[in-house]
């Protein structure tokens, strides 16, 4: 039922103190209840330490855990799991229940489970990045010159600042239609600058890695910033922003940003970096 999730226990072992399974936390589960773990901020990587439990990461900030027999003794440990996620790791002890009454579905992460983890992947947490993305909502248009007009709509940047490995892009919309727009899908893409019959366009789609806003229709204004891992691309290449509407009327706006324009991004002031 579920797919199985990767092990990636040998690459953290001895980081961590020494804890056995009798001073973890212990959640009790059955074969005929799916124990769903939320932790509080994205999960980067789950280990279970037997094959005795089944489980999948629906969504990036939660895991499901469900035993793959019930011939089992009650409270015998099924396994271990361990979350890591950008900023700390939590351990909890699985043992098994023939109540289903004892056996638990919801479980949230609390603070005193978390223990400290410097995640070499990670260089800038999520958490962090919504927070520099505030405030960056609250700086003034740096940019004025980079725009689109398209379907009576006006597509502008606003800023581009770069926070240690990531781009932050700044821009918006403005609908001077009477038309409600309902945002299909916003794409990000790598293209060429000058289009030749005589050779294919070559286009990367690029994945953001979080933007600030999930709102999905507008009518006057709109506004977003995306998180873009940093990158570097030739001068005959041009980085899209493209915004497209559902159907019927399927309108379409796009803003080019040239290499020199990331070229000139801000580095990010301190000050806007400090804590709300």
């Amino acid at each position: 039922m579920f797919a199985a999730i990767a092990v990636f226990a040998a690459s953290i072992q001895g980081v961590f103190a020494q804890q056995t399974y009798e001073e973890m936390e212990r959640l009790t589960v059955n074969e005929q209840v799916t124990t769903v773990i939320t932790a509080t901020e994205p999960i980067r990587f789950v280990d279970i330490s037997t094959d005795k439990i089944a489980g999948d990461q629906p969504i990036n900030n939660t895991i499901r855990l469900k035993p793959k027999e019930g011939a089992h003794e009650d409270g015998e440990v099924l396994a271990i799991v361990t979350i890591v996620t950008e900023r700390y790791r939590s351990q909890y002890a699985l043992l098994y229940t023939t109540r289903l009454q004892e056996a638990v579905t919801d479980k949230v992460v609390q603070r005193m489970e978390q223990t400290a983890y410097h995640n070499p992947a990670v260089s800038l947490s999520t958490e962090d990045m919504y927070r520099i993305a505030r405030n960056i909502w609250s700086s003034p248009a740096k940019w004025r010159d980079v725009k689109t007009k398209r379907h009576r709509m006006e597509m502008r940047l606003n800023n581009i600042y770069a926070v240690g490995d990531y781009f932050f892009i700044d821009y918006s919309i403005e609908n001077k239609t009477n038309i409600r727009f309902d945002i299909d899908e916003i794409r990000l893409k790598l293209a060429d600058k000058k289009i030749s019959k005589a050779t294919n366009n070559q286009v990367i789609e690029l994945t953001p890695e979080m933007q600030l806003e999930q709102t999905k229709s507008f009518k006057y204004g709109y506004r977003n910033i995306l998180v873009v891992k940093k990158l570097t691309f030739p001068n005959d290449k041009i980085l899209t922003i493209e915004m497209s509407e559902k159907q019927i009327s399927g309108r379409t706006i796009s803003l080019n940003i040239d290499y020199e324009d990331v070229l000139c991004a801000d580095s990010f002031n301190k000050v806007l970096l400090e804590e709300e």
